[in-house]
């Protein structure tokens, strides 16, 4: 799009305005201000309906940057024309940066410079002045300076980023010959001078911005300029080429021989890609914006034409696809660094290191590389290429760049039979037998591609996204750190914190087997829902290919199948439901796998990100491990005699408590205990419950407080008689409080004594341990129970408003769900809904407006998303059977859920 001609210009500039010398400078600026506003209103709506329809990434930087240069050429020339001959200097305007490239996405800043020879200043000034305000007054974001060479030189000296800015010079308008002046006065030193020192800090800047804003397909959000993968490292990758090879353009790197032309159609078809979406970003923001937040996710999507379909949401393709293309870019980026910082193989040795030394056929070590001694070497012998990272991983030294490339070239040699090759095969389980290097040796194969390759059905997970707030990760990178929590176990990081998972994971004799289970688990996310099942079907095949035998085939596809089981039961079901542990161990058939289903368990949730595991977690996960184990090491799957267990219970109880209390009372209390209560805690536990009963005199509650430093929760054990609705009550008042509830275990004696034991923590995951906070809990539960205050007016107070306008984040719909298989003596409830402040009172409240008696509530948080599970009973201690009522309870709760939401 070529705006800078007379046709694009009259309706906006006329000629007189552009050149008439006797024009008032006042009013022409008015003018100018007046075409120039109507100019870009005009081009900008012809530019982004262009984009809407179609129009590549390039078309839409280039119809921009042509829309900026031709009016900045006419401001330039109009603001000069009443300024007589004699006052003209010399000046060049030159553009920086990306402007300077010729890269202006919608919203992009305009870097401009002002040139003179170092003579008059005034003249230069004078323009800058003029234009700049006009620029400012048009709403354009414009970054300026006014230098002869010498300013020029003295900057690139000392600032990286100005050096790295003159590069992209571009004349706009003004003096040619001065421009040619510049070009060899500051271009010629700046691309010239120091090149090694210059490559050197740009690597180091690179560095830091990765740091600050990370790799892209680690990132929920990527940042579409920063992150790794994005627009800047195109753009150093094209620097440190300038740099070291003295070229002003791409085209000049394949004019040199330093890119071939395919390389140099990847590097312009990466920025394509990348400029089609940072147009509908800005578009959409409507101003400057890399980060691709959540909501313009979706849209970016649909106008990419992404749709939803069985596999997975549109907006999940479009991010697979994006990440997919930010590794292949960082691959390019990579690849031009790398030809820049290259050095020749030195003729001499210095210690050994420089030696070249001979590993295997057909590969060397040089310079703490791993190099092969021919350029066929894969595409003669694609199935060696397993052997170089088994090589680099057991003599602990890198991939060379150019080993890298060949491996790259030579992907897609991995057939069907290269695949199932001793050598590729074997060297696979090599690499996951040897701990040392293991997991680095993984993400080196995921990073060239060769996993997917290798393993056809991990690639269909490659940068697979999961579009919500608790996975971090793409599906492939979670895997690959689960592995890498296994590999920190082995290594005894844990041993401190997670002595049991250490000693598991020590005792585990196949741990080729556990790593491909890790690394196998999320496979069938590629499939669609049910990833458990459709991951399981996989695995035989997977298994037949590289050479496992039957039983390690089997126990595999067991624990792909079954990787959910041991987190859903912890975490959402009653561990003192002994039927229901002799259930899961039936499950498990032996503690091998017990053992690999925890250790897999752990890894997987450590994996999700970095604030999903939690202590509570790991407590509730040990507590299902040992228990089961206790079942498997007894070897029978038969229910202990409940009578006679419940019997010794109550003896125990009443031989801990007499001597204190007296035999009668505490007999009279052991007496109205219910069974499941006995056998659910140790006598020693419900003996310490007694005693708070008994404290409780004639007040209203008492309350015991206990924390748990290694679990990182406080336990609150509450009494009080028992009234309708406690527990809600008990819910609001935690909430007003910021205190967060993990789980609850309620019980009421038939004597109406309540004993509620929860498990919580603040706001932020925190032990309470501050007792001024637990004397106000008390006296806000006193004056709740004893109707001094209203619960919903303390809940109310909590719901303060936000100033702080919170980004939207993916949102599923609310779901409850009704269960009367899981316990015999409960119906059980799992609600999924957003998790907001008084959530828990809320649904509480609902189910004492129901009639139903809560007997265990377990509390989940993801992120977001909470997870809640109640086992209730009606009024007469029965589960809910009759269909009608169910769907009364299943209404009534998402009627509360949803106005709790709406409400926050």
């Amino acid at each position: 799009m070529n705006l800078d001609d007379k046709r694009h210009t009259e309706p906006f500039f006329s000629r007189e305005l552009l050149t008439d010398p006797a024009m008032p400078y006042e009013e022409r600026r008015r003018l100018l201000l007046e075409g120039g506003r109507a100019y870009l209103q005009h081009h900008r709506e012809a530019i982004r309906e262009k984009h809407r329809k179609g129009a590549s990434g390039r078309q839409i930087v280039g119809s921009l940057t042509s829309l900026s240069d031709t009016l900045i050429r006419n401001l330039y020339r109009s603001v000069s024309a009443d300024i007589p001959p004699e006052g003209q200097g010399a000046c060049a305007l030159i553009a920086l940066g990306g402007y300077g490239r010729g890269e202006l996405n919608p919203y992009s800043d305009i870097d401009l410079m002002f040139y003179y020879p170092g003579k008059d200043k005034s003249f230069a000034e004078l323009i800058s002045e003029r234009m700049l305000y006009l620029l400012w007054d048009l709403g354009l974001e414009v970054g300026y300076s006014v230098r002869t060479d010498r300013d020029c030189l003295e900057m690139a000296e000392r600032d990286i980023t100005a050096r790295t800015a003159l590069l992209d010079s571009r004349l706009l308008v003004g003096d040619e010959t001065l421009y040619q002046a510049y070009e060899k006065a500051v271009l010629g030193p700046v691309i010239g001078k120091n090149s090694q020192g210059f490559i050197r800090e740009k690597l180091e800047e690179n560095q830091r911005r990765l740091r600050k804003y990370g790799s892209s397909v680690y990132l929920l959000e990527p940042n579409i300029k920063e992150g790794e993968g994005g627009l800047r490292d195109l753009h150093t990758g094209l620097w440190v080429c300038q740099v070291k090879f003295k070229a002003r353009k791409l085209r000049d790197l394949v004019i040199k021989g330093v890119m071939t032309e395919e390389e140099a159609k990847d590097y312009e078809d990466a920025l394509d890609y990348l400029w089609r979406i940072r147009n509908e970003l800005h578009f959409l923001s409507p101003r400057k914006n890399d980060q691709i937040y959540f909501d313009m996710q979706e849209k970016i999507a649909r106008f990419l034409g992404f749709k939803d379909n069985r596999k997975a949401l549109a907006v999940e393709q479009f991010m697979q696809d994006f990440y997919s293309q930010a590794l292949k870019i960082e691959h390019v980026a990579a690849s031009m660094v790398s030809k820049a910082t290259q050095q020749d193989e030195p003729t001499f040795r210095v210690l050994g290191y420089l030696t070249r030394r001979t590993v295997e056929e057909g590969f060397y070590i040089l310079r703490g590389e791993l190099r092969a001694s021919r350029k066929d070497l894969f595409v003669t012998d694609p199935e060696r290429i397993m052997r170089a990272f088994v090589l680099a991983q057991r003599h602990e030294v890198a991939l060379a760049v150019s080993v890298k490339g060949m491996i790259r070239e030579s992907l897609h040699l991995i057939n069907d039979k290269v695949r199932r090759s001793r050598l590729m095969t074997e060297g696979f389980l090599e690499i996951l037998r040897t701990p040392k290097g293991m997991a680095q040796a993984l993400r080196e194969m995921h990073h060239l591609q060769v996993l997917n390759r290798f393993i056809p059905e991990f690639g269909r997970i490659y940068c697979k996204v999961q579009h919500d707030a608790y996975h971090i990760y793409t599906v492939d990178t979670h895997s690959l750190f689960a592995v890498e929590e296994i590999a920190k176990l082995w290594r005894g990081e844990y041993r401190e914190k997670k002595p049991l998972l250490t000693q598991v994971a020590n005792d585990i004799e196949k741990r080729a087997l556990l790593l491909l289970a890790v690394l196998f688990h999320d496979i069938g996310k590629g499939e669609g829902k049910d990833h458990s099942n459709k991951g399981a079907d996989l695995i035989p095949t997977i298994a037949r290919r590289l050479g496992l035998n039957r039983e390690d085939s089997q126990r595999l596809e067991f624990l792909v199948r079954n990787h959910l089981v041991m987190a859903h039961i912890a975490q959402r079901r009653d561990l003192h439901d002994e039927k229901l542990i002799i259930q899961f161990a039936r499950t498990m058939g032996m503690s091998e796998n017990l053992k690999m289903l925890y250790l897999l368990t752990f890894a997987d949730i450590k994996a999700v990100g970095p604030d999903v595991w939690t202590e509570w977690k790991g407590f509730l996960l040990q507590e299902l491990y040992e228990k089961a184990y206790q079942v498997l090491e007894r070897g029978n799957f038969q229910l202990e005699q409940r009578s006679e267990k419940v019997r010794n219970r109550k003896r125990k109880v009443v031989e801990l408590l007499e001597e204190e209390f007296g035999l009668r009372p505490v007999k009279e209390q052991v007496k109205a205990m219910s069974t499941r209560y006995l056998l659910s805690y140790r006598s020693a536990t419900i003996a310490d419950h007694l005693r708070l009963v008994f404290s409780r005199q004639d007040r209203t509650l008492a309350t015991r407080i206990e924390h748990e430093p290694e679990g990182k929760y406080t336990q609150v054990t509450i009494t009080t008689l028992d009234v309708p609705g406690l527990f809600a009550k008990i819910a609001g008042v935690m909430a007003a409080n910021g205190i967060n509830v993990l789980g609850a275990q309620i019980n009421t004696l038939s004597n109406g004594v309540a004993l509620d034991v929860l498990q919580v923590t603040g706001s932020t995951g925190e032990i309470l341990d501050k007792a001024a906070k637990w004397k106000r809990v008390e006296e806000d539960l006193t004056a709740v129970i004893e109707g001094r205050v209203q619960v919903e007016d303390l809940v109310a107070k909590r719901h303060r408003p936000s100033f702080l306008v919170e980004r939207p984040k993916p949102r599923f719909p609310n779901r409850v769900e009704l269960d009367n298989e899981v316990s015999e003596e409960y119906t059980v409830i799992d609600i999924y809904a957003h998790d907001k402040v008084g959530l828990l009172y809320s649904i509480c409240q609902t189910f004492k407006e129901l009639g139903l008696y809560i007997g265990v509530s377990k509390i989940s948080t993801k992120v977001d998303q909470a997870a809640d599970t109640f086992y209730v009973q009606d009024i007469f201690g029965q589960k809910i059977l009759k269909q009608e009522r169910m769907e009364e309870i299943r209404s009534q709760l998402l009627a509360a859920i949803s106005d709790e939401e709406n409400a926050g």
